[in-house]
């Protein structure tokens, strides 16, 4: 029982250094997305979730060892942390508190965490750990994350409820919400947060999409066509299927209408990077630099491309379709409840496989297990670059996005990515 515990939570024996396996960060990050999953959370917050709790775990590494810079004076706005006046502790377990006391706070229902936590801190005590180290361990994580949640809370977010209700435009070409569900569009007003690296959510603006044309002989109806007449191969269906993380889906069972309780597209990217971590057996401070920067790349993409959405505000596959070619089409898909332009997986998944290939190389070949605990298949990729390119394809193959939207997804998310990996390129020795 003690080994498959050590397994879990990766506590070492070796009680003068009191070493956590790095493994732990990507267990973390699993306990969060399982709340998010819970919780229903979208896309963008889930990044903004991610990225500040890895923050947290970050700076303590960084106070901590010296191959590690703090991101004072390299993300926007952030403050020195004051290292807690705490005298036992164990620099990796304050980081995991850290990370686990800042996500407790800011997912609704954090507070689902407490059980991990307490299970964790018992495996370390099962192991000898010193109760002083622990306590210690716990008070120095829970000071950095107060400091890293007042930081969090200046970013904005929290003034979004002030906003007005965001209400479509209902002009030819532009977004509508869509069955099954007809949700109002998520996070309208997410470009309005303050990003980590960017001047702004449009440092990287795309091209604008295909002009909207009701003509047949038009550029618009040609990139209909494409969606309308793709085969919808069963190897599509597969990779389609496989990529879909879409926390709104609903299934219908006879007169209900019931959420299917998927992760997130930055949390399969936070799965990949787990993997990858994993399997190069980076060390700790290491593994918590690289879920940070990915993490931090998430929020970014996810704000440059909803920068967009919302500025095209283009019309979705199936409600084109159906209207001006035929109203029984429906996507493989469900279309999440958001605007077209551009492709959020394109975006998002380009910037992280830019950020980790920058960790690992261009020939990382690993495999994809992070949706097989939802019945779906591994997949090998022969590097992060092969996986995002899927990605972007899976949109088009699952009917929702069209290829300019795809293309150009992955254009601007190469684009955040370069600018992330520059930006945070001096935080390690």
């Amino acid at each position: 029982m003690l080994f498959s515990v050590c397994l879990w939570f990766g506590c070492s024996k070796e009680q003068k250094e009191h070493h956590l396996n790095p493994d732990v960060l990507g267990q973390v990050t699993l306990q969060m997305t399982d709340v998010m999953v819970h919780d229903v959370t979208n896309p963008p917050l889930s990044a903004r979730f991610f990225s500040y709790a890895c923050l947290a775990g970050y700076e303590v590494v960084a106070q901590n060892d010296t191959a590690f810079k703090s991101m004072h004076g390299v993300l926007n706005d952030f403050p020195v942390i004051a290292k807690p006046a705490v005298e036992s502790y164990s620099y990796q377990l304050a980081a995991v508190m850290a990370i686990l006391e800042t996500a407790k706070k800011m997912q609704p229902s954090g507070a689902l965490l407490q059980k991990y936590q307490d299970r964790l801190l018992d495996s370390c005590r099962t192991l000898g750990w010193d109760e002083e180290i622990l306590a210690g361990s716990k008070a120095y994580g829970l000071e950095v994350s107060k400091q890293i949640l007042k930081y969090a809370k200046a970013d904005k977010y929290n003034l979004i409820s002030n906003f007005p209700r965001y209400e479509p435009r209902k002009t030819p070409g532009t977004w509508y919400p869509t069955p099954p569900g007809y949700f109002p569009p998520v996070e309208p007003y997410f470009t309005t947060v303050r990003p980590f690296t960017l001047d702004s959510a449009a440092q990287f603006m795309p091209p604008p999409p295909v002009a909207f044309s009701e003509d047949k002989n038009s550029a618009f109806f040609k990139l209909m066509k494409q969606n309308y007449d793709d085969k919808k191969e069963q190897e599509h269906r597969v990779t389609a299927a496989f990529w879909d993380c879409n926390p709104f889906a609903l299934e219908n069972k006879g007169h209900l209408l019931v959420g299917m309780k998927k992760i997130s597209p930055g949390a399969h990217w936070m799965g990949i990077t787990d993997i990858a971590c994993r399997q190069a057996k980076t060390g700790f401070g290491k593994t918590m630099l690289i879920n940070t920067a990915v993490a931090i790349g998430l929020m970014d993409s996810f704000m440059t491309c909803w920068d967009e959405k919302f500025r095209s505000n283009r019309i979705r596959p199936e409600t084109a379709i159906r209207k001006y070619i035929d109203p029984t089409w429906t996507p493989f898909l469900q279309t999440p409840p958001f605007p077209e332009y551009l492709s959020g997986h394109s975006v998002i998944s380009t910037c992280s496989a830019v950020i980790l290939t920058h960790y690992f190389g261009k020939d990382f070949a690993y495999t994809d297990s992070v949706e097989e605990r939802f019945n779906l298949k591994a997949r090998k990729f022969p590097s992060f670059m092969a996986a995002a390119l899927e990605s972007g394809m899976s949109r088009f193959y699952g009917g929702i996005h069209f290829m300019d939207a795809i293309t150009n997804g992955q254009k601007q998310g190469e684009q955040v990515g370069d600018w992330v990996v520059r930006v945070l390129a001096s935080q390690s020795k």
